[in-house]
């Protein structure tokens, strides 16, 4: 099995059964993504930081 999908396995029998629930939906959701060969659509959450930090910044003159 893949180094990754081990660690998930642990994680989620070892996790809240909340947050296990969220994680697994969270994966299933890329996993049809990536099936439909639309995962690049999905917005990465460093570069909606990166866009949130820069509307904080103050203008420059």
């Amino acid at each position: 099995m893949d180094a990754l999908a081990e660690m998930l396995d642990t994680k989620l029998r070892t996790w809240k059964p909340e947050t296990a629930a969220e994680v697994r939906e969270r994966v299933a959701e890329v996993i049809e993504l990536a099936d439909a060969d639309v995962l690049d659509l999905l917005r990465s959450r460093a570069r909606e930081q990166s866009v949130l930090d820069m509307l904080d910044e103050p203008p420059t003159r």
